[in-house]
């Protein structure tokens, strides 16, 4: 399960991506356009970093996908992978990273898909207050077995059109950051729903080398 509060966050997760985004080369579009939509969370194993995908309306009215991590302390290496930094009113200074750059979302990404996983449940305040998940997304692998982020520990991060495509400890992983329609042929990937896509669409594929 991942823990979420009622708190102010300064910036807004809102306004650091439309200050990060422009300079991203699979963006395209007017960044001060993007509005929320949905969201879905990933649990850390280790219960220290946030994974959280939000999933946000262009002016175009597609989705456009982008998956943060948030974390206490700086992430050693991934400055290319920095969002930018947001006080918590509860939890004090967080770092933002871009999850395709993160091995804690790298990992959760790729469990999911591996293992059928599914978004992690909504506990508010450390209480069992459970809030309705605004996407809902499952992974289509049969695995016994997840993928440890020490293992994805040094990833190798492209662009590949509107998706980046990340390599690390024999792992392959797509992150559409425009979700495309879902096939059945795809055997290890997360789809999912949400309001106004009723229809499962291809959010991440991933495979092993």
């Amino acid at each position: 399960m991942a823990f979420i509060y009622k708190s102010e966050i300064t910036p807004s997760k809102l306004e650091l991506v439309q200050r990060w985004i422009p300079s991203q080369g699979w963006f395209t579009g007017d960044a001060a356009g993007l509005a929320p939509h949905a969201a879905f969370r990933f649990d850390d194993p280790e219960g220290e970093v946030g994974i959280e995908s939000l999933l946000l309306r262009a002016v175009n009215g597609s989705t456009l996908q982008v998956p943060l991590t948030y974390r206490g302390a700086p992430l050693a290496g991934a400055e290319a992978h920095l969002v930018g930094e947001m006080e918590h009113s509860v939890l004090g200074h967080r770092w933002v990273y871009d999850g395709a750059g993160d091995p804690a979302s790298i990992a959760a990404f790729a469990t999911a898909a591996f293992t059928g996983g599914r978004e992690a449940e909504l506990v508010v305040d450390g209480e069992r207050e459970l809030r309705a998940p605004t996407a809902r997304v499952a992974g289509s692998g049969t695995d016994s077995e997840g993928v440890d982020a020490s293992r994805v520990a040094h990833p190798m991060v492209a662009v590949a059109g509107s998706d980046t495509v990340v390599s690390a400890g024999g792992i392959r992983l797509v992150l559409h950051r425009v979700p495309v329609a879902a096939t059945a042929a795809i055997a290890d990937a997360i789809t999912g729903t949400w309001d106004g896509q009723g229809e499962p669409a291809l959010l991440a594929e991933a495979s092993r080398n």
